[in-house]
């Protein structure tokens, strides 16, 4: 895995979108997470693949932009999730601050 993503940092740079507009690059995010939920409602999981890998690459690139790793906000995140209660419904983590 971190060798894919150093790959990929280094694509980017080739490209210049390191220093590209954050926005736009989150956009972009946004557009790979619509080719998700089309693969998932045509039940294509090859598709479905190529989507989380292509939201993978925005997000590294993004993160690059930001001068953040992939490997520190996934830390981050998991640091504020691994200690949560709740209460999970219909296949959905609901957290317990919003059950009331």
């Amino acid at each position: 895995m971190d060798q894919l993503i150093k790959q990929v940092e280094k694509w980017s740079i080739d490209k210049g979108l390191d220093k590209g507009n954050s926005f736009t690059q989150f956009t972009k995010t946004i557009e790979e997470q619509g080719e998700i939920a089309a693969a998932l409602c045509r039940n294509d999981i090859d598709e479905l693949r190529d989507g989380i890998g292509d939201v993978i690459v925005t997000l590294v690139i993004l993160a690059q932009q930001n001068g953040m790793s992939l490997q520190e906000c996934l830390e981050q995140a998991y640091r504020e999730i691994k200690g949560r209660k709740g209460k999970t419904i219909n296949g959905t983590f609901i957290k317990e601050s919003d059950l009331s």
